[in-house]
């Protein structure tokens, strides 16, 4: 019922019970896929280990914005990385402005990467964004990103933002972080979007959701977060849960 577009399980490897029972209590909240996404090479391929082991769990390879600069893929490598089956998407990749300082040329074109790779297989981009969205929509819309197209995780910008991803053809992936209490600019956000463009995600082990805020978070939460959005839009929960596993795999059309 059930789809979480954004989680990282390696690093939930630790829990009581090993990824077993965390990927068990996520089937007991109707979790029925689960995206793992890689940060780094390190996480690259631990993502692809778990997938080749779950058979509901997919992978994305690709290095996060933050990593240091050294760890970076040539596109040549990234493709050759990224053609394994169970990798369905390239990233998490983007701009982040927040945690890194002085000349991000480097960053930028990191990101130019990992745009290259998605439109030269075809696969989904998974975009993380901070402090940065003027850059990050402005190298999507440059650079043709709609050829992939992709999905703006962990969305925690304002509506403009997010009509200028819609207008690219892409998804905008609602965390956990809707659901905090002075989320008001996202939460208006998850009021205006389209039905037939709204993902659900975790994050996990991240920004746990009310009413698990401040503990671990884990794929079975996502349940939490589309539970907000339905009272916050007047859907019913199976709706929200239906419509985002439906988009999910028009955009991922290899998941059934």
């Amino acid at each position: 019922m059930f789809i979480d577009s954004h989680c990282h399980l390696n690093l939930l490897a630790q829990e009581e019970g090993g990824l077993d029972a965390v990927i068990a209590e996520a089937k007991s909240y109707d979790v029925d896929h689960i995206l793992c996404i890689a940060i780094d090479k390190q996480s690259c391929a631990e993502v692809i280990d778990i997938a080749e082991r779950y058979p509901d769990i997919s992978a994305s390879v690709g290095i996060h914005p933050n990593v240091d600069e050294d760890q970076s893929f040539t596109l040549d490598q990234l493709v050759e990385l990224a053609q394994h089956p169970k990798v369905i998407a390239i990233g998490e990749t983007g701009l982040d402005y927040f945690r890194s300082e002085g000349d991000l040329d480097w960053q930028r074109q990191r990101f130019l990467i990992h745009i290259e790779a998605a439109k030269a297989l075809k696969k989904p981009l998974i975009i993380h964004t901070r402090e940065a969205k003027e850059d990050t929509m402005s190298m999507l819309e440059q650079h043709d990103a709609a050829k992939a197209g992709g999905i703006i995780h962990c969305f925690t910008e304002d509506w403009d933002t997010a009509q200028r991803a819609l207008d690219i053809g892409f998804y905008i992936s609602l965390s956990g972080i809707v659901t905090f209490k002075n989320a008001i600019q996202l939460q208006d956000v998850a009021t205006k979007l389209p039905l037939d463009r709204m993902l659900i995600e975790t994050d996990a082990p991240y920004l746990a959701p009310v009413p698990k805020r401040g503990k671990t978070n884990k794929p079975a939460y996502v349940k939490h977060v589309a539970e907000f959005i339905a009272q916050l839009r007047g859907e019913s929960v199976e709706t929200i849960a239906a419509v985002t596993s439906d988009n999910f795999k028009r955009l991922f059309p290899t998941i059934r």
